[in-house]
């Protein structure tokens, strides 16, 4: 009986090196969401300003998938909010009745930041002036920092610290027991 043996490889199969094809996404071409709640809450007429569920149905009427995109809707809000475009009237958060903003946010200037000159001209001349006035040169030292030890030290239990009044209290009872005494020692 002769048969061919196969020569089998052992371990684990080995994974085709592709890449992987990523769909491509079409992004949409429509407004941003936040411009879609400003011109909402702009054409609303209420005094109090537009609900979150009267901005939710405006939204819905203009075409936006709502249900879908709902976590877009909150974060928008908020950032309008944060960045003063809209006012909310009422409510917290993401919630309640909001309005624009009759005086528009003003653009922040930035601050430039000077940088402070290093101090190690004035440690030089520090130390000009102390080599000049010792007779030699290998009695200079340079001052050394000190080190902060990496594990804090334990310093002794100390009484728990009490609220101010509870220590008013405990005046009161001294100073009460104190009165007490000396009533006593009266009679």
């Amino acid at each position: 009986m002769s048969s061919a043996v196969t020569a089998v490889p052992v371990g684990p199969p080995v994974a085709s090196v592709k890449s992987p094809k990523k769909k491509a996404t079409k992004k949409k071409t429509g407004p941003s969401v936040s411009s879609l709640i400003l011109k909402a809450v702009a054409a609303s007429s209420d005094r109090g300003g537009l609900s979150l569920a009267a901005l939710k149905k405006a939204l819905k009427a203009g075409g936006y998938d709502v249900v879908k995109n709902n976590a877009r809707i909150l974060v928008a809000i908020k950032r309008l909010v944060t960045k003063k475009s809209l006012v909310q009237t009422k409510g917290s958060g993401a919630s309640g009745s909001f309005k624009l903003n009759k005086k528009p946010p003003k653009p922040r200037k930035k601050k430039v930041v000077k940088k402070k000159k290093t101090k190690a001209k004035k440690v030089k001349k520090a130390g000009v002036k102390k080599a000049a006035g010792s007779a030699t040169p290998a009695a200079k030292k340079s001052p050394q920092k000190k080190r902060k030890s990496k594990s804090p030290k334990k310093s002794p239990k100390k009484s728990p610290k009490k609220s101010p009044m509870k220590a008013k209290r405990a005046t009161r009872t001294r100073a009460a027991a104190a009165a007490a005494a000396k009533k006593w020692k009266l009679s």
